[in-house]
């Protein structure tokens, strides 16, 4: 009989994979997959099938990752206004913690995200709505989340385009201040009055 996969060692490999993937790029070969996980090209296959899977799953992995990190910056804090948390979220989101994940996940038609995982460009979209809406929630505007997100992508792409990051940041800073301010939430917003941005 043949041996059975083992799962710890199968995640032990698909960590230094993705740890290659972020640093580097998801490779057109297998070779620098195999270097980075330090066993053979055949171990590698017996645990992931083929090197269309090994890859999917690498995409999947840094997926987590990110969700999980960029998911913790966008969340709410007790005692900081919600811009001061978007602002520390775009250093590092558009800084060298993000770096990788856009490499992986950008929005160009060559990142290889999309060809090998059909409907990412949908999820990548939804799943930093309801983080968004949960803060914009505590300034009384749930609704702009969609609005932000799309400020945040177009910023991204104009960064990853141009690297004029004075000037991105610039622009980034413009759209925080056409949110509404916490005390404004906390008094005359939170009732329907106060200043606001008007409905995307």
């Amino acid at each position: 009989m043949g041996r059975r996969p083992q799962p710890e060692i199968r995640d032990r490999l698909l960590e230094a994979c993705t740890d290659h993937a972020l640093a580097h790029g998801l490779p057109d070969r297998l070779e620098p997959l195999v270097r980075a996980s330090g066993v053979s090209a055949r171990m590698l296959l017996y645990h992931f099938g083929t090197r269309d899977a090994l890859l999917r799953a690498v995409l999947e992995r840094a997926r987590e990752r990110q969700l999980v990190a960029f998911g913790d910056l966008l969340g709410v804090r007790d005692g900081e206004p919600y811009p001061s948390t978007l602002a520390r979220a775009w250093r590092s989101i558009s800084g060298a913690e993000g770096r990788g994940y856009a490499r992986l996940f950008g929005r160009t038609p060559e990142t290889p995200v999309h060809a090998r995982w059909p409907g990412f460009e949908r999820e990548a979209t939804t799943d930093w709505l309801e983080p968004l809406a949960d803060g914009l929630r505590s300034l009384g505007r749930p609704e702009l989340a969609t609005l932000v997100l799309a400020g945040i992508r177009g910023l991204l792409l104009d960064l990853a385009a141009t690297g004029d990051r004075d000037r991105v940041d610039r622009a980034f800073d413009d759209l925080l201040g056409l949110l509404p301010r916490p005390a404004q939430t906390a008094g005359k917003s939170a009732v329907g009055g106060g200043p606001s941005l008007p409905a995307a």
